[in-house]
């Protein structure tokens, strides 16, 4: 029995649907001793992680291991004056030690701080300074060591970098110093309730802000791997993100241990397919989990089999049905959709094999109760264009205890006990909820609103275009026209032609008031550092 099993309470209807779900935990629970010690305890040959890279390097690692390493990394990291509620921000990477150093700044008490390795200088400095970040751990990756060389002088708070890798000279070596720490650590006294992680937003269009969870994020992340990722006691699951996401928590550690599946990790620095799929068969992953861009590619350059794989998810964007579709031809299985956010762990999502709806998000998650509320703040009836809301319930799991060191109340998303998340859907008798786009991303124009991905999902079937992001530009007749931005396809080449044609196109199929005015090709399409297009960029 898989060991989520003790952290909840189920409940299903005569039909087999989740009805209900709550949690269950200590007062004192703690990631780091109550699931990686505990399954160490119970199974320690029971694989926790397999991991390879591009070069051919391999490390598969049992949970007795990672039990051990946690130890060994705690004791180390409290030599060097890391202690209870200090915030360490990790650039990691995919390197296999965030896997066991994770777990040890938890048994700390310590804040875990992920965030991109594509953060630059001015990017760094602000997250340092805007929570107050003691410690830095790295990679040994020369970019990645000479901002944090340059940026030293302007962070007044961080008192130490330190490296995985190689010896960097000026930075205290991780690595050199695990082995030789003791592998026994007392229980360090924390608190269920005590902040565990922070991630900060993507930031399209304000500073981002910082988002902290406490240690029950972990528990609440069950709901996101047992039914929407479907991981299996003894499968393995991949989970294609840097660990400075946000999606690095919802698909490559906590919900996916307790549900007693290993993680697999793929450290490559560009995106390959091919590459991906033959590793996927040569471990026999089970279950996958990837934004729709992954699968684009993957199903536009004529992705072949994977023999294994009993379940497919995507997340983080408008999943054009035409694209699951032809995944689901090929290889036999859908892909379930989900949603959520920075803020939240899994809220609405395709978790029932018998009722799945292609180009749906799902159904709401029965951890929280979701609506649709209207400009009016009324809530909408089945088939009504709104704002998703989570009406907060008292001692609500799975939502963020707020935005850290910021004094802005008008910046806070929850009001008069809803959580507004900004985004704009409607729901159909079914309980299904349909994504229309961000709330500052609906089109006006003519008198009309314009859901982007309406449009987006018609372009993308055209075989010329890799991906294409649409937005609504000043008009004067209009209010907004609408214009495609547009990625081609590999074999494809920008021409007044090709313009004309993808424009009759999408057109064709199209209302009236949704017809594309203007196109423009280009190289890639700007997108946060979690991989979402960041629509107004460059606009």
């Amino acid at each position: 029995m898989p060991l989520c099993d003790e952290f909840c309470r189920e409940e299903f209807n005569s039909e087999g649907k989740l009805v209900r779900f709550d949690l269950r935990f200590p007062d004192n629970y703690n990631f780091g001793y109550d699931v990686v010690d505990r399954i160490a305890d119970m199974t320690p040959e029971k694989t926790a992680l397999v991991w390879c890279n591009e070069k051919g390097e391999e490390h598969i690692f049992n949970f007795r291991e990672l039990s051990r390493l946690s130890n060994q990394a705690a004791n180390a990291l409290r030599g060097r004056g890391i202690g209870k509620g200090d915030r360490v921000l990790l650039v990691l990477k995919k390197r296999y030690e965030y896997w066991y150093i994770t777990p040890a700044l938890h048994k700390l008490g310590a804040v875990v701080v992920p965030v991109s390795y594509m953060l630059q200088e001015k990017d760094l400095i602000y997250r340092i300074n805007k929570i107050g970040v003691k410690v830095a751990i790295i990679v040994n990756d020369e970019e990645i060591v000479t901002r944090f060389n340059d940026i030293r002088k302007e962070c007044p708070t961080l008192q130490e970098i330190e490296t995985i890798g190689e010896n960097s000279i000026g930075f205290y070596n991780l690595n050199s110093a695990i082995p030789k720490a003791s592998d026994q650590l007392e229980r360090v006294p924390t608190s269920a309730y005590d902040l565990m992680i922070i991630y900060f937003t993507s930031g399209t269009t304000d500073y981002p802000k910082a988002v902290g969870h406490n240690h029950i994020y972990s528990l609440a992340h069950i709901p996101t791997a047992k039914y929407w990722q479907r991981v299996e006691d003894g499968g393995l699951h991949l989970t294609v993100a840097d660990t400075g996401w946000g999606k690095a928590s919802w698909g490559k550690i906590y919900g996916q241990w307790l549900g007693g599946a290993a993680v697999m990790v793929f450290d490559f620095e560009i995106f390959a397919p091919r590459r991906l799929i033959d590793v996927m068969n040569h471990y026999h992953v089970t279950t996958f989990c990837a934004p729709p861009t992954v699968y684009r590619y993957m199903v536009k350059r004529r992705m072949y089999a994977i023999p294994n794989l009993k379940h497919a998810s995507s997340a983080g964007e408008y999943l054009a049905p035409e694209i699951s579709s032809l995944f689901r031809k090929t290889m036999g299985i859908p892909i379930a959709e989900g949603y959520g956010q920075t803020e939240t762990t899994l809220t609405i999502a395709n978790i029932d094999d018998s009722m799945m709806k292609a180009g749906s998000m799902g159904r709401a998650v029965p951890l929280f109760d979701v609506r649709i509320q209207k400009e009016d703040g009324s809530f909408a009836e089945d088939g009504e264009v709104g704002e998703i809301v989570i009406l907060v319930r008292p001692g609500q799991f799975g939502l963020f205890d707020g935005y850290i060191e910021d004094q802005n109340k008008l910046d806070n998303p929850v009001q008069d006990g809803i959580y507004h998340t900004c985004d704009m859907a409607w729901r159909d008798k079914d309980g299904f909820f349909w994504f229309k786009g961000r709330r500052d991303d609906v089109i006006k124009t003519g008198g009309f609103r314009v859901g982007p991905v309406e449009i987006e999902s018609v372009l993308i079937r055209h075989p010329a275009v890799q991906e294409c992001s649409v937005i609504g530009i000043a008009d004067s007749l209009r209010g907004q026209a609408i214009k495609a931005n547009v990625v081609l396809t590999a074999g494809y080449s920008s021409s007044p032609e090709l313009k004309k044609e993808l424009i009759q196109f999408s057109n064709s199929q199209l209302a009236t008031y949704m017809h594309i005015r203007y196109l423009d090709f280009v190289d890639e399409l700007p997108k946060t550092f979690n991989g979402k297009i960041r629509k107004h960029a460059g606009s």
